[in-house]
């Protein structure tokens, strides 16, 4: 009997201890997931905020960079006074975080970045992430667009009624940007630059947009503004400062003010169209072959300069001239990849840039199609195809006309196109003679000079031919 009391208790004790043992196991999983859980958030955050590298690269070797151009846009949230008396301001408080968010989602938007965050203020720089001319445009795009959420977000909280309200200053110049090697803000931005946007925000009243007269100077074809005061900086005086009031009328569309009309996107087009050129000249002179001694990046210049020039004097509309030019830039650029068919990897090259850029489908095909009428022999139909194909042989009727017309000979003889010197100068003045500019404009400039070329193309071969008796 002694013996199964034992046994009894033992089982008693053994299953005791099983219980302790199971409620510690349960903590010791409790904890695990705990930790577990942080460790997840903490490696969250980690690859939010830094490279991919982590975090052990030295101050020493950070990055620092200058930008010639870029718009700073700060932002103070206002309201804090009127807060702690009205009845709904556990609601308003938790609106900060959802406008926190609605004003990055604007910044993302335009492709500006969010570089500080001090409680309820922001800076923001466009013209880093990407660098460009438009710049100071979009951030005051940006900087409407915020103010316009923010409104909409708390109309409903406060009786229909905006209670957060947006003071935003812009300035537009130079600044010193260094690496900091986190993804969500990879640079400290410094300079007087900086300042001066701070200022401006601070200045800045309750729901309104000031600018520096740098920046008013670069966006006042665009919009309304109205000068306000006057900002001391250091070694430069007092400088102006402008309200902004808006899009210009003619640039909105009719039923809607903040929204820009087609006019008001042809016009920012003609500014973008300086950052594409530049990065498209770039990889012209990076990518084409050494032996192009014609079709270079010489000619591409001539090409785009031509038909702006000719464009105009055709009475063509901004648009017009604008979709010339991006044809002009984009029609040799298939020599990259092909030499005879290079009109067509020319047009599927603009195809591709354009479609990142706010370009229609319209626009890129028109953009496409004038590329394609530069096709050898040309037969242009409608005035901008004329005008592309014109100043495409411009060097005809050019008093450079024997220095570019034997660069051509090199580049063709280079790809066995040609046999001899003497057959191309017979070639040239067979062609020149049936060439015809479409233009009246070309006509009138080119015309007469090209006539003269083909009296020195003949006198040439004539001194070759006799040459070749003796």
């Amino acid at each position: 009997m002694e013996k199964i009391d034992d046994y009894i208790q033992r089982i008693t004790r053994l299953a005791n201890r099983n219980e302790k043992i199971n409620v510690q196991l349960q903590e010791l999983v409790g904890r695990y997931e705990s930790i577990q859980e942080k460790n997840n958030l903490y490696k969250n955050l980690s690859e939010e905020y830094t490279e991919d590298e982590g975090l052990e690269e030295s101050s020493s070797k950070r990055k620092t960079r200058r930008f010639r151009m870029v718009s700073l846009l700060y932002v103070v949230i206002r309201g804090f006074r009127d807060l702690q008396e009205h009845p709904k301001s556990e609601e308003l408080v938790d609106a900060l975080d959802e406008i926190h968010m609605l004003i990055n989602d604007v910044a993302r938007k335009y492709n500006i970045l969010r570089v500080k965050t001090i409680g309820d203020s922001f800076l923001f720089a466009s013209g880093i992430l990407k660098e460009n001319h438009t710049n100071p445009i979009d951030v005051l795009l940006a900087a409407r667009e915020m103010q316009e959420v923010v409104k909409q977000h708390c109309y409903n909280i406060n009786n229909k009624k905006s209670f957060w309200e947006l003071s935003i200053g812009v300035h537009t110049g130079p600044v010193t940007a260094e690496n900091t090697g986190k993804k969500n803000s990879p640079f400290v931005l410094s300079g007087e630059s900086v300042n001066v946007a701070y200022r401006l925000g601070q200045m800045s009243n309750p729901s309104q947009i000031i600018m520096s007269v740098m920046t008013y100077e670069l966006v006042k074809e665009f919009y309304n503004s109205k000068k306000w005061g006057r900002l001391p900086v250091k070694y430069k005086g007092n400088i102006d400062v402008y309200s902004f009031e808006g899009i210009r009328a003619n640039l909105t569309k009719p039923d809607n003010e903040l929204e820009p009309n087609h006019d008001f996107l042809v016009k920012y087009g003609q500014i973008q169209f300086l950052d594409i050129q530049e990065l498209f000249l770039d990889r012209l002179e990076r990518e084409l072959p050494r032996n192009l001694y014609y079709h270079n990046v010489k000619h591409t210049i001539d090409v785009v300069t031509e038909v702006e020039l000719i464009g105009w004097a055709e009475s063509l509309n901004e648009e017009e001239v604008l979709l010339l030019k991006l044809a002009a830039l984009f029609h040799d650029g298939g020599h990259i990849i092909s030499y005879r068919e290079h009109e067509f990897y020319s047009s599927q090259i603009a195809r591709e840039i354009l479609q990142s850029y706010n370009y229609s489908n319209e626009q890129i095909e028109t953009v496409c199609r004038l590329i394609m009428a530069t096709r050898f022999p040309p037969e242009p139909s409608g005035t901008m195809e004329m005008v592309i194909c014109d100043s495409d042989l411009d060097y005809l009727g050019r008093g450079d006309f024997i220095p570019v017309s034997n660069a051509l000979y090199q580049e063709l003889k280079d790809r066995d196109m040609i046999d001899s010197f003497d057959n191309w100068n017979k070639l040239q003045l067979d062609f020149i003679k049936k060439h015809q500019y479409y233009t009246k404009t070309a006509r009138n400039l080119r015309e007469v000079n090209k006539l003269s070329q083909i009296d020195r193309l003949k006198r040439l071969l004539h001194s070759e031919f006799s040459m070749a008796k003796k």
